[in-house]
């Protein structure tokens, strides 16, 4: 029975060892994402505060439209032409495949 105990705290061992050395690697390996990861987070944050304070995106788009009406009519335009591309694309995508002979 102590050769068995032995030989578990044996592999316990190795086990804990290789598993600080795969935590070691990914730590590494993670540090490529750092930067692309926090600016996703940042987006994100900016969002979630766009989404708490919606009174500044009406008021800047309130403004645009006050000041250059041309532009913020030129703009309502591709966001209305870029919306039915996006429903039509959903239609389409929404319909069972058709099969071919």
């Amino acid at each position: 029975m102590n050769a068995a105990h032995e030989d578990l705290l044996r592999r316990r061992e190795r086990l804990m060892l290789r598993s600080a050395m795969l935590r070691q690697d990914w730590a590494q390996q993670v540090q490529g994402l750092r930067k692309p990861l926090g600016l996703a987070d940042k987006a994100r944050e900016a969002t979630q505060w766009l989404v708490r304070h919606p009174e500044w995106p009406i008021g800047v788009a309130l403004l645009v439209v006050l000041l250059r009406p041309g532009r913020a009519l030129r703009w309502a335009s591709y966001g209305l032409q870029g919306y039915a591309v996006y429903r039509r694309v959903q239609h389409v995508l929404a319909r069972p495949p058709t099969r071919v002979p």
